[in-house]
């Protein structure tokens, strides 16, 4: 009788890898434009710097001028003139990451999907380094676009690693070299922790991830909160989950914002902005099956201000009226007194 085997769904194997797409969405459009490759190259929006958008990605030629995620574009025009502007084009990179998903389901790991452009592997094998080049191989052969592998020992030391092996490279980081390698960085070097957290860190005189470390746990946790405090800690020490599991990747929320090109001031007219928003959200929530846990909203003052406040649902909703009174309350919360240049609304789902 023959036997049939099915892949493994979970995996604590001898390492984990972290599969991280180089600059993703700039290398998808080089793909698809050649003629650009070498060139400074900037994603977002219309692809229009004179319009107000943001930087969705940047190639590492741009990014050598100071352009960055998140960055206005007339502030990435401004650093870069010679810059190539093109309209971000969210299917052709969901259809790119599918295959590069694909190829490395192919190979004797279990995949566990994060995002677009990166994946944990899990794997056993003799030569972690040989097998991330095999990796590396299956995604340039399918996709002809490069990646970079960080190998660990759990999943936070491996997406730490990535960072050491980029572009295109592969870097080990486990218990046996931690403390060399990160003892003497920041804290905002560790994978959880922020810019803001690490100035609250050096407020308290700490300032490395080697000082976090060996922070009394009591003082942490009265600065950041019984279980944040010490856990901050536990990450200075690497610590972090080893299992990798094959588990379609789940969208944790759905949202839609407008970048105006002229301030909005008038408060009826943020509201209705708002109201259009969310209801866009909730025909994603529709379509996506799962009903809405919390309802955010994102405002972009001028110059370039952001804040956001949330609420959560008293009952899980899909319903378009409930989250759009829902995004309404959450925009009250906001001081309104200031022009307006954007508006986000955002619906997260429970975490399964």
């Amino acid at each position: 009788m023959e036997t049939v085997t099915t892949p493994p769904t979970a995996s604590f194997s001898d390492w984990v890898l972290h599969v991280d797409l180089d600059q993703f969405i700039a290398a998808v459009e080089i793909a698809r434009h050649p003629e650009l490759k070498g060139k400074p190259v900037v994603v977002g929006g219309q692809g229009d710097p004179t319009q107000r958008a943001v930087v969705a990605t940047a190639s590492y030629e741009a990014r050598e001028f100071g352009v960055h995620s998140g960055m206005p574009l007339r502030t990435a025009a401004k650093r870069c003139p010679e810059a190539v502007f093109l309209p971000s084009d969210p299917p052709a990179y969901e259809a790119v990451s599918e295959r590069v998903m694909a190829a490395l389901r192919e190979l004797p790991v279990v995949v566990e999907v994060m995002g677009w452009d990166e994946a944990f592997l899990g794997v056993s094998a003799d030569d972690p380094e040989s097998f991330a080049a095999e990796v590396q191989r299956a995604v340039r052969d399918e996709t002809g676009l490069s990646c970079s592998v960080g190998i660990g020992d759990n999943k936070a030391r491996a997406k730490i690693a990535t960072g050491f092996a980029k572009p295109a490279g592969i870097y080990r980081l486990t218990s046996e070299n931690w403390v060399p390698v990160m003892a003497h960085r920041p804290p905002d070097a560790l994978w959880g922790i922020g810019g803001r957290t690490t100035k609250k860190l050096a407020e308290l005189g700490i300032t490395t991830v080697g000082e976090l470390a060996a922070a009394d746990p009591e003082q942490l946790a009265a600065r950041f909160g019984p279980t944040m405090g010490p856990y901050f800690r536990i990450l200075a020490h690497g610590a972090g989950d080893r299992e990798v599991t094959a588990t379609p990747y789940v969208a944790r929320s759905r949202s839609r914002e407008t970048t105006f090109q002229e301030n909005l001031t008038d408060l009826a007219e943020i509201e209705r902005k708002v109201r259009e928003l969310a209801r866009r959200v909730a025909e994603d929530v529709l379509a996506e099956g799962r009903p809405a846990a919390r309802v955010g909203v994102k405002v972009r003052f001028a110059p370039f201000i952001t804040q956001t406040r949330s609420v959560t649902l008293e009952h899980r909703t899909s319903d378009a009226a409930e989250l759009e009174r829902a995004a309404l309350t959450v925009l009250n919360r906001f001081e309104l007194g200031r022009p307006v240049r954007l508006l986000g609304v955002r619906a997260d789902f429970d975490r399964a």
